[in-house]
């Protein structure tokens, strides 16, 4: 069962977002800003059936 991509992003009330606290610099971080995530949960959404089974980890995870 795949689920759709939370994009929202949800702040911390006891300290920094991880965000803030990670290099902006980084070239890994910087390749996941460019890298088209839509497009392979779109490639990828035709292996998964809408209503059977455990959640899937997001195409992100597996991909990345």
């Amino acid at each position: 069962m795949l689920l759709s991509t939370n994009t929202a992003h949800q702040t911390n009330l006891f300290g920094t977002d991880l965000i803030q606290q990670l290099n902006l610099l980084d070239p890994l971080l910087q390749l996941a800003a460019v890298i088209p995530w839509s497009a392979f949960e779109q490639e990828f959404a035709q292996y998964y059936t809408p209503d059977v089974g455990r959640p899937a980890k997001p195409i992100r995870l597996m991909v990345g």
